[in-house]
This record gives C-alpha cells, structure tokens and sequence, in this order.
C-alpha cells in the first residue's frame, strides 16, 4: 500500500463513512490542531520517566483519536458514529475531569501566573496545553455543524488537565532537585 492516493492532489480530503470536503474545512483545520496536539502530547510521552504520566498521555492520544474521527464525519452520517470508539461522550469528558481532580491533589496550586518552562516535560505539556486551546477555538465553528457533540467540551477540559499535568511536573521537578541538592550537601 503506497502513502499517497493522489486523490487530494485536487484540494479536497475523504471523510469517515465517505464524501470529501476542501482541505480548508473546519473539519480539516480543527483535526489539524488536533493532531499537533496529539503529537505534543507524544512527544512529553516520549520523555516521561513517570508511569502514570506515560499512561495519561496514551489514554489522551487514544482519545484524540476518536475526537477526530467524530470530526472527521459529514453530519448526515453522525448516526454511524460508536461512542468511545469515533464519538466523544460525556464519560470522556468525566474521565478528564477526575484526572484534573486527582492530580490537583498531588500538589499545591500555584497562586500566580505561570511561566511555562519549569523543566522539559511541563514546557512540552505547556506546548500541548497551548495547541489544545487552539484546537478548542477552532471546534467552536465545527460545534455549529454538529450541535449535539462533546467535542467542544472535552478539548476545553483537556487543555485543562494539560495545565494540570504541567503543573504537576514542574512540582515533581522541583522535589528532584530538592533531594538532589541535600544528597550534595
């Protein structure tokens, strides 16, 4: 199978369930951002020493993946859509939400602005974080094709655990160095 179809050479992309639309779409502009959000979110994976950070990363990079095949869909054939399996549903935008909670609880909040660059790992979840709002913005035109979807919700809330996630490693950063420096004392 060769990677090129030539079939896009006019301008215009295949859909899920069929049909094409222009490469300057919603549809294509907003799982562009997302995509770029996804590779982020791979590239702090390909990073991270800590188990629970790889496991959120690769539940989100799943995730994203079903985000973009409801988007990626005319809306005339948004009844062949599986939940969890091409549509976003409330219990992923739930399941975001806990993990917000249950890392919030890791660390102490900062009560200030954050400048993004604590380590490596928060500046690359900074970077998604940063995509993920865009991807945000862009679903707000494609929420208007598709009223009945979550897809603004759950990128809202995923840019949201992004920041969370970022934050927590700058916090586990900073305990490393703590004990690094008593250890040199």
């Amino acid at each position: 199978m060769k990677i090129y179809t030539k079939k896009g050479d006019d301008g215009s992309t295949g859909l899920l369930f069929g049909g094409r639309v222009s490469k300057n779409s919603i549809q294509v502009e907003l799982n562009g951002v997302v995509d770029e959000t996804q590779a982020a979110i791979g590239l702090v994976r390909a990073f991270a020493r800590d188990e629970d950070l790889v496991r959120l990363c690769v539940h989100l990079e799943t995730d994203l993946w079903v985000l973009m095949a409801e988007v990626a869909t005319k809306p005339e054939n948004r009844s062949k859509l599986v939940v969890g399996k091409t549509l976003v549903d409330t219990a992923m935008v739930s399941w975001l939400e806990e993990e917000i909670d249950r890392i919030s609880a890791l660390f102490e909040m900062p009560r200030e602005f954050v400048i993004p660059g604590g380590n490596p790992i928060s500046a690359y979840l900074d970077i998604a974080r940063v995509t993920a709002r865009r991807a945000e913005r862009a679903s707000v035109m494609f929420t208007q094709l598709a009223s009945d979807t979550e897809v603004g919700r759950y990128l809202n809330r995923v840019s949201d655990l992004l920041w969370t996630m970022a934050r927590w490693q700058d916090g586990e950063a900073l305990k490393t160095r703590d004990v690094f420096e008593r250890e040199k004392n």
